[in-house]
């Protein structure tokens, strides 16, 4: 047997089965065999096959009463493991935790993925309020605090690849829907060190957020602390600018040790 055609068969099946699971995944919901089919480009028999050996591995569960597929806990456990592994959330928690009831609000770590916003921590007040984000979740970053505050800091050619991955949706009226715009205000965050979002991803959310930067000075994450506009002005959320630039530097020095990730 040519062990090289193997594994090239190998790799298109594990290709295609992961495939089906991000289809699976980006539905948000338990999802029928019916549904997947009619976007799929693979024929009926390659989707059910590719479906049950998903399930037979833990990576898919099948609700036999509802019909209906959904992520599986193995896969959980692997984006535990994942999450443990690569994410700086673990090193940073106790001080995010220290901010969020130092200033009364909302706190957010995140890290980019692909050019987008991955939550990987939110710390909330007794009193929080809701919105988009949960840890987990991915945002855009042209619109976010923590996503410019993590473009800011990017190398020029690093920048200018995220860049073209932004959608540029305008989301509220105060969203930033063009690369120009958004150039020139990462100007300004890579001057003054702190980044705002002003109403730009979802009306009446607002916050102030600060990169995690290596001493190297690459954005290994970023850290904000959000509120509404029904609780507080930009002006008086700047009040807890010391303790969120203090928090990042604290968090930067913490994992400037840790083995990131290649």
């Amino acid at each position: 047997m040519n062990k090289q055609a193997g594994s090239s068969t190998g790799d298109g099946t594990v290709g295609k089965a992961l495939e089906v699971l991000d289809k699976v995944a980006a539905v948000g919901r338990p999802v029928r065999f019916s549904e997947l089919l009619s976007e799929s480009t693979h024929p009926k028999a390659t989707l059910y096959r590719l479906l049950q050996t998903l399930v037979s591995q833990g990576m898919l569960a099948y609700d036999e009463r509802q019909q209906t597929y959904s992520l599986g806990i193995r896969l959980v456990r692997l984006a535990h493991a994942a999450w443990r592994q690569s994410s700086i959330a673990p090193i940073a928690r106790p001080f995010i935790n220290t901010l969020s009831e130092a200033v009364g609000e909302t706190v957010h770590l995140a890290q980019l993925d692909s050019g987008q916003v991955l939550y990987v921590d939110k710390r909330n007040p007794t009193n929080a309020i809701d919105m988009f984000s949960q840890a987990g979740k991915v945002g855009p970053a042209y619109c976010t605090g923590v996503g410019k505050a993590l473009m800011a800091f990017l190398e020029p050619a690093e920048l200018d690849h995220v860049l073209k991955k932004q959608s540029f949706y305008r989301y509220t009226p105060a969203t930033l829907a063009s690369e120009a715009e958004l150039r020139a205000d990462l100007e300004k965050i890579r001057q003054e060190g702190l980044s705002y979002d002003r109403e730009e991803h979802e009306p009446g959310i607002i916050c102030i957020a600060a990169p995690i930067l290596s001493s190297k000075g690459r954005p290994v994450g970023a850290l904000s602390v959000t509120t509404s506009t029904q609780r507080k002005s930009l002006e008086q959320l700047l009040e807890a600018r010391p303790a969120l630039l203090d928090t990042a530097s604290k968090i930067a020095a913490a994992v400037e040790d840790w083995q990131f990730p290649a």
